[in-house]
């Protein structure tokens, strides 16, 4: 607050120190960074300013009566001054404290076409948030298997009275997939770790994979099954209630 206020009226904190007052994001250890509505920048020592005449109103909020830049706002802002693994941690904090979802996040950034920050910030979240439809992910994630030496697989069967996408019977194998990396209700992972749980108790063996894996990262998912199924082969299959 003493930093915003030393900057004056048109102050608020941004980019990393705005992350760290969210939640989701550290502090610089060498200053702190305030984004000014007008074109004067007022020079403090320990403070980094930045000339923002142009954000909007929308880009301006306040949290714990400090103001500082929206959460859409510090998103956009770290993604200048930050990498992809820093922004990738970010927003998986910011979804963990219900400050911005990836969803949400992801749908802000068609207000802001051709902003700086905006290119990186897409490329994360498209990332984890791909999908392919149910016929595309089967006829890519099929020659996948086979490259991996399994047979056919089972599709959009019943297995432990949960459907699973991709099931090999014979070892015991269980591949499900999932297009959405980040935001989670507590139901939705209450019901994945179940599912886990009840596939682990019974004697399966259960991987999961992210859409872009099985379509940008294929060679990862090969090593993974050929491996899987050198542990498996050999061992008795175990016996499902379906």
């Amino acid at each position: 607050m003493a930093a915003v206020l030393a900057c004056g009226p048109y102050a608020m904190l941004s980019h990393r120190s705005a992350a760290a007052l969210w939640g989701f994001g550290e502090e610089h250890p060498g200053y702190i960074e305030i984004s000014v509505r007008r074109h004067a920048r007022p020079r403090c020592p320990g403070i980094r300013t930045h000339d923002r005449p142009g954000l909007w109103d929308r880009d301006v909020a306040s949290h714990l009566g400090i103001p500082v830049t929206s959460p859409v706002r510090t998103f956009l802002d770290l993604a200048t001054v930050t990498g992809p693994k820093t922004l990738e941690r970010s927003i998986n904090e910011a979804d963990k404290l219900d400050v911005v979802d990836a969803d949400s996040l992801r749908k802000a950034l068609d207000d802001h076409p051709g902003e700086p920050g905006i290119r990186l910030l897409r490329h994360v979240l498209d990332e984890h948030t791909f999908r392919l439809s149910d016929d595309e992910l089967e006829r890519l994630f099929r020659p996948l298997a086979t490259a991996a030496g399994l047979p056919v697989p089972l599709t959009k069967v019943m297995v432990n009275r949960f459907e699973v996408d991709f099931y090999w019977p014979d070892l015991g194998l269980v591949v499900e997939t999932d297009g959405w990396r980040y935001h989670r209700t507590p139901s939705a992972q209450t019901r994945d770790a179940l599912r886990f749980q009840v596939h682990v108790a019974s004697g399966l063996t259960p991987l999961r994979f992210s859409h872009h894996q099985v379509k940008y990262r294929p060679g990862h998912v090969i090593e993974i099954l050929t491996k899987t199924a050198a542990n498996l082969r050999g061992r008795p299959a175990p016996s499902l209630s379906k």
